[in-house]
């Protein structure tokens, strides 16, 4: 990553700028919507205890799914590399040939080792053994050398040992400015091709994204709002917004496996500290491979399970859907869903619903 003695502030304006440093890099992906949709958002629940809201919902969906290599983490990964190259003496001191290094087992290792590629960087991806074949095949055929740790928790001390041995630069999915104004260029967009959004709804791992939306939206009057699931404390976002601690740990198995991280430093404090985020809002299993259902067969769009949690709460989370009741009326809300990636193949996609 670039040098944080360098890097802009975290403003919109920033993201302005870092959205005509890479718009010939990434895809400005569409927008879909279906009436169909609106008409389920919009009709009362079955509620075991007293009255079912009635919000008035009109959705957007910003599709990351169509972005290249599959996700809105393309975005950021290339910012980070574009950015890279401007620090002085980079390149010059030999920075191409000594490489980036990233860990993750998703999106993040095929964004780093494809914006890298591009740009005649050698990459290193550091991932669990136990990642998924098809998600290293994935990686590997951008281009980057994958090294193997042997559990999720070793990935940093790995990479520390990359950058040990060969002098690359880290370049992490999260946790830094460069990450995080790339991230959200996609709502950026967002607002050009619907200027009529009274909010948005991103989903929340480390909370790139969903800092990066909030300051997309920052002097707007556009509300922004995070997803998560609930299994098993996967709602680390969610808890420590309202207790006023950000949770640094989270261990789940959840069907939405891209959003298992917690949200990382930076992230929160434009998210809580700086408060760019209205509220965060948790699903069930249950409820996310529904809306996973509902946008394969209603959008005709191929995501992720992680992708579908932003729906996930439009329809079937009470408290949101009140809010949505008492703040908007009868005029309702244009609400905005970021559809942050579809890297899931047929066999984990059959698995989902067996």
């Amino acid at each position: 990553m670039a040098q944080l003695a360098t890097c802009p502030p975290l403003t919109r304006e920033a993201l302005v700028n870092a959205h005509k440093l890479i718009e010939l890099n990434v895809t400005r992906t569409p927008v879909v919507t279906s009436k169909t949709l609106n008409r389920m958002a919009s009709t009362p629940r079955q509620s075991g205890g007293g009255v079912p809201a009635k919000p008035v919902i009109r959705l957007h969906f910003k599709c990351e799914n169509m972005q290249r290599m599959g996700a809105f983490k393309a975005r950021g990964a290339f910012h980070a590399i574009k950015r890279l190259l401007q620090e002085p003496g980079w390149v010059e001191s030999g920075g191409k040939e000594k490489g980036v290094v990233g860990f993750s087992s998703g999106n993040h290792a095929q964004a780093l080792a494809l914006a890298a590629t591009e740009n005649g960087i050698k990459s290193y991806i550091v991932m669990p053994s136990s990642t998924r074949p098809n998600k290293v095949a994935a990686t590997r055929g951008y281009g980057a050398e994958v090294v193997f740790c042997s559990t999720f928790n070793e990935r940093e001390a790995v990479a520390n040992k990359v950058i040990e041995d060969t002098g690359a630069r880290l370049v992490p999915p999260h946790n830094h400015p460069d990450i995080i104004l790339g991230q959200g260029t996609a709502c950026l967009e967002f607002q050009e091709q619907v200027p009529k959004l009274d909010a948005v709804i991103s989903p929340c791992s480390g909370g790139g994204l969903l800092s990066g939306t909030a300051l997309s939206c920052e002097g707007t009057n556009i509300r922004v709002y995070g997803a998560e699931p609930e299994f098993e404390g996967a709602d680390d976002g969610r808890r420590g917004y309202y207790s006023g601690t950000r949770i640094a740990e989270v261990n789940t198995s959840t069907i939405a496996d891209g959003l298992v991280g917690a949200i990382s430093s930076t992230p929160w404090s434009i998210i809580y500290e700086r408060r760019l985020v209205s509220g965060m809002y948790a699903v069930s299993e249950d409820e996310i491979r529904e809306a996973t259902r509902l946008m394969l067969e209603r959008l005709k769009i191929w995501v992720e399970p992680s992708a579908a949690v932003p729906l996930a709460v439009v329809l079937f989370n009470e408290e949101f859907r009140s809010l949505v009741e008492n703040e908007a009326g009868e005029n309702g809300w244009d609400i905005g869903i970021i559809v942050s990636g579809g890297n899931i193949n047929i066999e984990g996609l059959a698995k989902l619903f067996s």
